[in-house]
């Protein structure tokens, strides 16, 4: 049993997210905390295998509180946020401080629907507790940008052969994540240059509302131009564009030009919308151009399919995250899987890696 502490302002919230995660038989409860002071406090006491924290305290925010657990006391974190427009931004901001994943609430700070949540609670709660908490505080360090690149084992050796791509054709290159993406993402996009000759899709397992935030918050870091993708605009070079929660995303040719088509009529694939693989089939169709592929940190396969299209129909060069780097090796461990992987790379390298095959 993972031991849990739930931190809350509200004790009626704290009381429901404790009888569920109980409920799971999975999870013990073995504390409550009503601020981050408090949630201080009773981490140093307990020594929890994961927390549930509020974005919204008063004393102490959940934010600060973040900053303070990673300094002091590192454990695995989940936040729990409401969908207004200041509580998507302080989300994107607790994962880029640490916080290994995060659950939307349904109606707001009191949501007395939170059963609706009650699945992905405990699914996100008892796979953040297997996180290895010195992943999460060392691994994003900067000074991984020096790294050697690093080398695939022979036990996920891949088959293909790595090698320049076209020089004169051009190219597209995009990327699917999840737990964990968000840091991932403020790593690659950020080291990324201005003059980057070609655009980015990228899917990052979201729900609505945040991925706007998160573009906005990367766009504020980057050289390059980050936004969420709109229905219809056409791609332009050193933009990246991430596809909105809610929405499948493809990418289209229209003659010379690649634009975005959204659709939310479909249903989830891999239980996501937006689906990596969706998005990274839509790219296999493009012809003459390139393609870069990513696939970095999360749980669950989704991309693999999407890669093998990728790599039946075009001239391809897929990298996926390193263990040694991903908060969760799903989604890169799969794609690996695969035997399509060209390189399997730290963090800190992936951006390297893509000018790589830029040139």
């Amino acid at each position: 049993m993972k031991k849990v502490l739930v931190v809350d302002d509200s004790a009626f919230m704290r009381k429901l997210i404790s009888d569920f995660l109980t409920a799971s038989g999975e999870l013990e409860v073995i504390g409550i905390a009503r601020n981050g002071e408090d949630a201080i406090t009773k981490i140093k006491k307990f020594h929890p295998d994961v927390v549930t924290l509020d974005v919204e305290m008063p004393k102490m925010n959940g934010i600060e509180a973040l900053k303070r657990i990673m300094e002091e006391c590192p454990v695995p974190v989940v936040m729990l946020s409401s969908t207004t427009k200041e509580g998507t931004e302080e989300t994107v901001k607790a994962m880029e401080l640490g916080a290994v994943d995060f659950i939307a609430k349904p109606s707001g700070t009191i949501s007395l629907d939170l059963h609706k949540i009650q699945e992905e609670l405990v699914e996100k709660v008892v796979s953040a507790s297997k996180v290895n908490v010195t992943k999460i505080r060392d691994v994003y360090q900067k000074k991984s940008t020096c790294a050697p690149l690093s080398t695939v084992s022979e036990e996920t050796a891949p088959l293909s052969i790595d090698r320049p791509m076209g020089f004169n054709t051009p190219k597209l290159i995009v990327i699917g994540t999840s737990t964990g993406g968000p840091r991932a993402l403020q790593n690659v996009l950020t080291a990324l240059p201005h003059q980057l000759k070609a655009p980015i899709v990228v899917v990052q397992h979201m729900p609505p509302g945040f991925t706007k935030s998160l573009a906005d918050r990367l766009d504020g870091q980057s050289a390059i131009r980050v936004k969420e993708a709109e229905d219809g605009e056409v791609l332009q070079n050193g933009t990246a564009y991430i596809a909105p929660g809610g929405f499948h995303t493809r990418i289209m040719e229209n003659g010379k030009t690649l634009s975005i088509q959204l659709s939310k009529d479909e249903a989830p694939r891999n239980g996501h919308r937006p689906s990596v693989d969706i998005l990274f089939e839509s790219a296999s169709l493009i012809q003459n151009y390139s393609k870069i592929s990513v696939i970095m940190t999360g749980m669950g396969s989704d991309g693999s399919e999407g890669l093998i299209k990728l790599k039946e129909r075009g001239n391809v060069r897929a990298i996926a995250e390193s263990k040694e780097t991903c908060i969760v090796f799903g989604m890169p461990k799969s794609a690996i899987a695969t035997k399509l992987v060209d390189r399997v790379e730290h963090i800190g390298n992936i951006p390297r890696s893509i000018m790589t095959y830029m040139d």
